[in-house]
């Protein structure tokens, strides 16, 4: 029991919506005492099922802002009916301390209760919101004030540590590495399932599977620019893409364009069930991440999920993607700015059953051994639940 006070969670990302972030968070809280804290979660149109599914104490209240600038007066107004309606939460739940999902919005609305209400706060650094700095001068003051007022700020990988320190000059010490997990048992390996597989139109196929909103830097464009000539040396492949995202309509033109539409499935989002049964009977994992205008892929979350259900997986080499495998033994990473040096992996790889086979082996063993969520709840407890003092709340 948590006699000290709670701590009020922020972030407008959350189950039923998907993104790395929001599992992050389910996966992290559901396996912490349930009088530790209080989340302030964004609203979905699902969010009624969903919560109705667990007991976690969750609020819904809308966080989602069209622009994330404060200095002017629709920004201010924003954020201020916002903080309102969070300090109403703080006080009826007698919260101590803040935990803000992202450095922005959110992190600027636990810079705000600390102002106003004293509270102090810890923020989760993803990687990709350090690139707003690189494009609006008022973002990047933002992003530079919530992080001079944070007590402690988790990088979700060392890639994304070593960013924050050196862009925003901080002692490293005020940054610790908390990498996202895994749930080791409902991503497990499975047998060869053919009737799935027909019915999802890969028999016979050689599947190519990516997992992730359709943006830029996820990177399925260049996969896509790449199919023709891989078609000429994979006959039988399948580019097989879960998730949704503002690209979609630039991605189906693609697809037009180099006329690999046999080639290629964009299956949209998904249920978990369905999305656990692709990672194990899809016979390589892609994500071919890259840099665009500063943002970043973090960690990459799906290449855990991937590996945990047994497959080798390819990644971009920007970000934190590395720091999720065992390179060469569990996955590689390559240089995805354009498609050949990504094809010649992939190529390869679909190529070698039986090197696939030893990749996929040692991927889930060392995805068992290293990011299983009881294993990196329990580190997180004493980094997450802190006085305004800096000292630890009592162990669970």
């Amino acid at each position: 029991m948590c006699n000290q006070g709670k701590a009020l969670l922020i972030t407008d990302v959350f189950p039923p919506q998907t993104g790395g972030s929001g599992r992050w968070f389910w996966e992290l809280y559901r396996r912490l005492p349930r009088d530790a804290y209080v989340i302030a979660a964004g609203t979905h149109p699902e969010q009624d099922a969903f919560d109705a599914s667990h007991d976690l104490p969750v609020v819904r209240t809308p966080l989602s802002l069209e622009d994330w600038g404060f200095f002017s007066c629709r920004g201010a107004t924003a954020y201020m009916r916002l903080f309102l309606q969070l300090r109403k939460l703080i006080k009826q739940s007698r919260i101590t301390n803040l935990h803000c999902g992202r450095l922005l919005p959110e992190g600027w609305l636990a810079l705000m209760a600390k102002l106003y209400l004293g509270l102090p706060y810890v923020a989760y650094v993803h990687g990709e919101e350090l690139g707003l700095g690189l494009l609006s001068r008022q973002l990047k003051w933002m992003l530079r004030w919530v992080i001079k007022g944070a007590s402690l700020l988790i990088a979700n990988s060392r890639n994304t540590e070593s960013l924050i320190v050196s862009r925003y000059n901080l002692l490293s010490h005020k940054v610790v590495v908390l990498h996202p997990g895994v749930d080791v048992e409902l991503f497990t390996p499975a047998p060869r399932d053919e009737l799935f597989r027909r019915r999802m139109g890969w028999a016979g196929r050689l599947v190519v599977l990516t997992v992730g909103r359709l943006e830029r830097r996820k990177g399925h464009d260049t996969f896509i620019s790449g199919l023709p000539e891989l078609v000429k040396k994979v006959p039988n492949v399948l580019y097989s893409v879960i998730g949704e995202g503002v690209e979609r309509a630039r991605l189906e033109a693609l697809i037009c364009q180099h006329q690999v539409e046999p080639y290629v499935q964009l299956l949209g989002e998904v249920a978990d069930a369905e999305l656990v049964r692709c990672y194990q009977q899809c016979d390589l994992f892609v994500l071919p991440n890259r840099e665009i205008q500063g943002n970043i892929e973090g960690f990459g979350m799906v290449l855990l999920e991937a590996q945990a259900c047994g497959k080798p997986v390819v990644a971009g080499v920007s970000g934190g993607t590395a720091e999720t495998m065992s390179i060469p033994a569990t996955g590689l990473t390559v240089c995805c700015e354009h498609p050949g040096p990504l094809m010649d992996v992939v190529s390869r790889l679909l190529s070698d059953s039986a090197l696939r086979e030893r990749m996929g082996v040692a991927a889930r063993r060392w995805v068992v051994q290293n990011f299983a969520w009881e294993r990196l709840s329990q580190r997180a407890w004493p980094l997450l639940f802190l006085h305004h003092h800096g000292t630890a709340l009592t162990s669970p």
